[in-house]
């Protein structure tokens, strides 16, 4: 079974420092239909202003991964952390037994435009952790890339839960498929451009919610970049 949720269909804030697109129910925005996707809770695509940013606040018991498609976003936190997140890096941030951070775009005149992911953790009151890793757009060039994973394989950052995160660019006749494991869910949304999932066509902002399906098909891409996740049912 595969269901479309429209990039229209999201929540929306207007802050005026920050746009935020809300694919699941998140702060003043609420749909009871659409609380998370599997162990996926949270993908918020925010557009955060230049000289402008989120204040330290804090986070519990939750894996946090942010994926920056324009811009800069500099990142500081309670662990020591401080750094700056380029378009082609992902950040894992392990919230755990608690954490503080604030996230800012120091840059003038231009605005960063990155996904906020939530996952459930399969454990929790671990210790705070950070990892960043750089992934080329080679590597997701007519692919998925494996990003973020439970053991960090091929290089990807490592989240204390049961998921994977891909990124992959499609374009023209290239393809990708994903094996999904019986009870297996999967999500796949459209950062860009537009491409086919299992047949069936999504535009920039949509996504896919895949359940009891064998496999995950991603083609007829026209400039597209996508994040794929294989989740817990």
């Amino acid at each position: 079974m595969l269901t479309v949720r429209k990039s229209q269909d999201r929540g929306y804030a207007d802050h005026g420092w920050l746009k935020s697109y809300h694919s699941f129910s998140f702060a003043e925005y609420f749909d009871p239909q659409f609380m998370g996707w599997g162990n996926l809770r949270v993908i918020n695509e925010d557009r955060v202003a230049p000289g402008t940013g989120f204040g330290t606040h804090g986070h519990r018991d939750m894996e946090i991964v942010s994926y920056v498609v324009s811009g800069e976003l500099a990142h500081k936190d309670s662990m020591g952390n401080a750094s700056a997140i380029p378009p082609g890096d992902v950040q894992r941030m392990s919230a755990g037994s608690g954490v503080r951070h604030s996230e800012f775009n120091h840059a003038q005149g231009q605005q960063t435009h990155f996904f906020q992911i939530w996952i459930e953790p399969s454990v929790a009151g671990i210790a705070p952790g950070y990892e960043q890793k750089t992934f080329a757009d080679a590597e997701k060039r007519g692919a998925l890339r494996l990003v973020a994973s439970p053991d960090g394989a091929q290089g990807s950052v490592t989240i204390h839960a049961d998921a994977s995160l891909y990124a992959g660019h499609f374009d023209g006749a290239e393809q990708a498929q994903l094996t999904l494991a019986a009870g297996r869910k999967a999500y796949v949304h459209v950062v860009r451009g537009a491409v086919s999932v299992n047949g069936t066509g999504l535009q920039t902002g949509d996504a896919a919610m895949l359940a009891d399906e064998s496999d995950l098909r991603i083609s007829d891409g026209k400039d597209a970049e996508v994040l794929v996740f294989d989740l817990q049912p």
